[in-house]
């Protein structure tokens, strides 16, 4: 089975999810105009999610995630 919960991996999922359903993340979110920009705007280059994954873990889908950045 590939993906996770409809996204493309764990990682990507897990960051989805915080951003998604944390206020203050969201709204920062909704602010951007692509993942890279919400990871510089909230400083995460070292951040990690309250799960250990790493806003800037190698295998995040970038594609995905700033398709969900732009959805929002």
């Amino acid at each position: 089975m590939q993906g996770y919960n409809g996204w493309a991996n764990y990682e990507t999922w897990n960051v989805s999810l915080w951003i998604g359903n944390v206020e203050y993340l969201y709204n920062s979110a909704k602010k951007c105009g692509s993942y890279h920009e919400f990871v510089d705007s909230m400083c995460f280059n070292d951040g990690t999610t309250p799960d250990g994954v790493s806003y800037t873990d190698d295998n995040l889908n970038l594609v995905e995630l700033n398709e969900m950045i732009k959805e929002l």
